[in-house]
């Protein structure tokens, strides 16, 4: 059976604090075998290779671990997401940590160098930070200043090695503007973080406000937004979710998140727009579920209901 739709499976957790999230998108199949599903049958699926091995030595550089197997991994991911578009297919990511969406950035920038890309950032945390400024080093809290491809020199608190800036720059795409970014349900983030979104401008709908508003209003207007956009990519991190409603089975959870119904809604919704052309899920954590895979089920529910998606129908 052919399709449009293909998933990637990335199980890089080289970016993450805490291990496990590389177990998340082999979590979420397991939950589709359970259930006697074919999702991961009947739409192509490539698993890529990691190189999570490193974790078993040391890293070189204190404010960007692992950075030098990140490259590699940006690179990975960026030349499959490219070769799904190149195969007119929509690349849907199942992957470990929130670090490697960075290459799926890069991906896409190879795949259309001209475009404007709109990015829907779906997670309790901005992910800005730098090595200038980050207070573990783990790359996972980085990816979204790779693709803006700020410093923020102005909340600079590390006294970082010149290699380490070097590489840091490799990272970089400079492929998203400030306009074209909008956070949904962050409301986990440090001083260095706040300044960047007050600096630039960045729109966070929070959890209350989806609340208030309402899943179709507000997608109304992260539309209008993102009306001069070419194309949109959507990062969806599970701990965006509710975790007392969800499970604990993820790196960083934090509460007051959104329910499972809003993340469903808000996913189909975007979905839905003929803009969307690119969707990523993130950390899934298998070892910290207190409630024995919950998380995977939450996320595979979601990711067979978008496959469901009229764009895909036959």
């Amino acid at each position: 059976m052919s399709s449009n739709l293909s998933f990637i499976i990335n199980k890089s957790e080289l970016g993450a604090g805490t291990r496990g999230a590389s177990l998340g998108p082999e979590a979420i199949q397991v939950v589709a075998r359970q259930k006697k599903s074919k999702l991961f049958s009947i739409h192509p699926t490539k698993v890529l290779p990691h190189l999570n091995d490193l974790l078993d030595g040391p890293t070189d550089h204190a404010y960007a671990k692992y950075i030098e197997g990140m490259q590699k991994v940006y690179d990975t991911v960026a030349e499959n997401v490219k070769k799904s578009f190149d195969q007119s297919q929509f690349p849907f990511l199942l992957s470990g940590d929130h670090c490697s969406a960075g290459g799926t950035i890069k991906g896409i920038k190879e795949a259309f160098p001209t475009a404007s890309l709109g990015v829907i950032w779906i997670d309790a945390h901005a992910d800005l930070h730098t090595p200038l400024t980050s207070p573990s080093g783990n790359l996972h809290g980085m990816p979204l200043a790779t693709a803006l491809g700020v410093e923020n020199e102005e909340m600079k608190k590390n006294k970082v090695p010149e290699n380490t800036i070097q590489l840091w720059n490799s990272l970089k795409t400079n492929f998203v503007s400030p306009e074209c970014l909008i956070f949904i349900g962050v409301r986990d983030t440090e001083p260095e973080e706040d300044f960047l979104i007050s600096k630039l401008g960045i729109k966070n709908y929070s959890v209350n406000e989806l609340t208030q508003r309402g899943i179709q209003e507000t997608l109304i207007e992260i539309h209008d937004r993102l009306k001069k956009c070419d194309l949109i990519y959507v990062s969806f991190d599970v701990d965006s979710m509710d975790p007392d409603e969800t499970s604990y089975g993820t790196g960083t959870p934090v509460e007051n998140g959104l329910s499972v119904s809003q993340a469903e809604f808000l996913l189909q919704g975007l979905m839905d727009s003929p803009k969307t052309a690119i969707m990523e899920f993130v950390e899934v954590n298998p070892c910290l579920d207190e409630k024995v895979n919950k998380m995977a089920e939450v996320a595979f529910s979601l990711v067979q209901k978008l496959s469901l998606s009229k764009r895909f129908a036959q």
